[in-house]
Order: structure tokens, then sequence, then C-alpha cells
């Protein structure tokens, strides 16, 4: 098999805890690929703007500062094993588990739906994908980021099963948890990423569906691999 058969990028898109992170952890380890969650950087850009107590629905201030931060996604080291699934650092700080608290959750889809913001990041998403072999994960992926990639997955699941995930994931991490709210939260950025004016969150036509509800990790993950394009992969290293 040639190995230009081979996706050098695969796109997973979805809703907020869909399962792509997990989906594309398990996936990219499988591969020896790197995770790149693009999420996690729309995040660090909440977490700084935060951080510098700006007014997150001036567009203009949350833009200029994005354009300075320096974001880098790493490997997870022995240093590191924590129950991450990669490290982030902001210019130079370790943020992996700030980036996932309530107020950076309340206020992502606000700065993620700003176009300087995107422009910007998509711009580095892009420029990793071009150093590495990345299984890219976050909501336009396979429309805007890498539309030629040549493997797209779409993740999806209802949203009480994600709300369910979430809820256990912040007591898992000893965070207080209310799942009502976590709910009310994933039904409100389901609205606002799904509708928002620069690069919606839609499947590209030409992604695989696959819903995670009522199943494990480890399903999922043998039902991406049986795809022909992956097959390929294992065909190419005989």
């Amino acid at each position: 098999m040639s190995d230009a058969t081979i996706p050098t990028a695969i796109a997973i898109d979805g809703p907020a805890a869909s399962g792509k992170t997990t989906i594309g952890q398990m996936l990219a380890q499988h591969l020896d690929y790197l995770l790149l969650d693009t999420g996690s950087m729309y995040r660090a850009a909440t977490y700084a703007a935060l951080e510098a107590g700006l007014d997150l629905e001036d567009e203009t201030a949350v833009v200029e500062l994005t354009a300075k931060l320096r974001i880098t996604i790493a490997d997870v080291t022995e240093a590191k094993r924590d129950g991450r699934r990669y490290t982030v650092y902001l210019n130079d700080e370790d943020v992996t588990w700030g980036l996932r608290s309530p107020q950076v959750d309340a206020h992502v889809s606000l700065v993620s739906s700003y176009s300087g913001v995107r422009q910007i990041l998509v711009e580095r998403q892009r420029q990793m994908a071009e150093e590495r072999l990345v299984v890219m994960v976050g909501r336009d992926i396979g429309t805007v980021v890498l539309p030629d990639a040549a493997l797209k997955l779409y993740i999806v699941a209802s949203a009480d099963e994600r709300a369910r995930r979430r809820h256990q994931e912040r007591l898992v991490r000893g965070s207080d948890s209310d799942y009502e709210a976590i709910l009310a939260d994933v039904i409100r950025r389901d609205e606002i990423d799904g509708n928002r004016t620069h690069s919606p969150m839609r499947p590209a036509e030409d992604a695989v569906m696959i819903d995670t509800t009522g199943r494990t990790p480890e399903q999922i993950l043998a039902e991406i691999l049986a795809l022909p394009v992956l097959m390929s992969i294992k065909d190419s290293a005989r």
C-alpha cells in the first residue's frame, strides 16, 4: 500500500463532552500520532483573558491578547501523569487543569466566537499539523482547519450523557459539581457553537458520524480502526 494513502492528519469534531478527546487520545496512542486538542487553545485564550481581568465582551481586547499568547501542547511526561491527556503551557506556565474551571467553561464559547481569535489559532493549528502526524480534535477541524484531511470523524452523544461525563470528571478531580448546571451549560454551548457566525460547529460533508451514547471508548476505537483509510496503515506496516 502506498504511503500516499496514509492520513498525516485525522480530524475529529463534535460537541462538548461527546467523547471526542478521549477517542482522539486513544487513536493517537494507537497510531503514535500527537493528540492536538484545539479546544484547549481556545480555553487557554479564555483563561488568559480572565487572568488579565479583561471584559470578555471586548472583542478587540481579547483578540489583541490572543495574538500575544504562546500556547504549547505537549505529550504527557512521566512527571505529569495525573490523569491529563496532554499538557498545555501558556507562556511556559502549565495551565492544563486551570483550563477546566467552571469560569473557563462559562466563557470559552464567547471567546471562540470571535473571528480574530479563530484566525490566529487556526493558523497555529495548521502549522502544527504540518510539523507532526496529528489527531486534531475540535469543532471545526474537518470543515475549516483541515478540510483536506483524509479522515474526518464527527463524534456525538446525547446532552444528558455529555453532562453526566463532565459531572463525573469534576467529581473525580475533587471539584464541586452540579449536574443540572452542567447540563444547562452543555445545551447553552451547543446553541452558541452551532449558531455562531464564524466557523459554526457542523459535520463536514464527508465526515464519518459516530454516536458514543451508551458505548465504551474501546468499542468506538475498534469501529474507527476498521475504517478502510486506517486499515491501509496496517497494510503498509506489513
